[in-house]
């Protein structure tokens, strides 16, 4: 989904027990077992939780395990779904997480770029193209493209995401410099609780001490890190996935939750529907091929200026006051072209 690709990467990474995790591991060790069709693959994904997938979501799965370069082939003499001769999950003895990891980051690091991306891409190519006997069963190719921003960091950068990493897994408090958008310098004082990948930039989302509040701080904003003695305890409530879904970059969160009704013209209606740029939204398609998108956000300014970037192919039907957003910032547009 174009605009929420690359959000919470990191702690993706670390949550093993997720649905689709789940999912998607089970359906690597019965590829590896070589003995299963398709609608085998969908009982064995099934198991532990009676949900069979659709054949859409099984083709979908396979899609990704390709795209992670998994060598997964039809063999159309037994009719099962197997792994190139050699080729065996279980020489690896990969955890859980482990084979997730597989799985999301290789076609990840070829679209995030960068040092993060490069990194991430040498060590899953070693890992995806080794099988117990050192012979690559890949040809280098990842068949599906994400298109994300690069994400690039300087030295700077990369020491401070470095240092903050670290005090998430330990739990331990820290203290940096940042500068915001405006400029403004101050000193913070913040617990970690994980990270966002969005439009190129990592952000760093954490418990700010004297707001106590929520925030998230642009990595390349950061300087002078220090690890605090102190440690804390992230509230078990806390989901980043479901934090960054509210919002439409997965950072902002400002003012209380709205519900705003969009209505897209014919001509974009199918790629906004695709969109799908926060978790709630609702849809209501109509007969002309145009369709209604009821988004829920926890920051309208920034679904204002989404919602600008499809020109007169998009109209705010409610509530009145976001039409009114909409109306003086067109006016204004318009006045610098007069």
């Amino acid at each position: 989904m174009p605009g929420r690709c690359g959000r919470s990467i990191f702690e993706a990474m670390e949550r093993a027990t997720e649905p689709k995790v789940v999912l998607l591991v089970r359906l690597l060790n019965a590829i590896d077992e070589g003995r299963h069709s398709f609608e085998q693959l969908k009982d064995r994904i099934a198991e532990g939780n009676g949900h069979r997938p659709s054949t859409r979501s099984l083709r979908r799965y396979l899609a990704v395990l390709g795209a992670a370069e998994f060598p997964w082939h039809f063999d159309r003499a037994s009719g099962t779904y197997r792994f190139a001769d050699g080729y065996s999950l279980k020489r690896m003895r990969l955890s859980e997480g482990e084979l997730f990891g597989l799985v999301a980051l290789r076609s990840i690091a070829h679209s995030i770029g960068g040092s993060i991306g490069a990194s991430i891409g040498k060590v899953t190519s070693k890992l995806v193209a080794g099988n117990g006997n050192g012979r690559a069963r890949t040809n280098g190719h990842v068949p599906v493209a994400f298109r994300l921003s690069e994400i690039s960091l300087d030295e700077r950068g990369e020491r401070a995401f470095g240092v903050l990493s670290a005090a998430h897994r330990a739990s331990r408090s820290v203290r940096f410099t940042y500068v915001d958008k405006d400029g403004k310098r101050t000193v913070r004082t913040a617990d970690p609780y994980g990270f966002v990948v969005s439009s190129g930039r990592i952000y760093f989302v954490a418990y700010d001490h004297a707001r106590k509040d929520r925030r998230s701080f642009a990595i390349d904003g950061i300087a002078d890190v220090e690890t605090l003695g102190r440690t804390f305890v992230k509230p078990e409530d806390f989901d980043i996935e479901q934090w960054a879904a509210s919002s439409i970059s997965g950072v902002l969160h400002g003012g209380p939750p709205a519900e705003v009704r969009v209505r897209f013209a014919p001509r974009v209606a199918k790629a906004a529907v695709a969109a799908r740029v926060v978790a709630e939204e609702q849809v209501q398609r109509h007969d002309d091929g145009s369709a209604d998108i009821v988004f829920h956000v926890d920051d309208v300014n920034e679904l204002v200026r989404w919602i600008l970037g499809w020109g007169d192919q998009a109209e705010v039907l409610d509530p009145p006051d976001v039409r009114k957003r909409i109306s003086t910032l067109a006016r204004s547009i318009a006045a610098k072209y007069q």
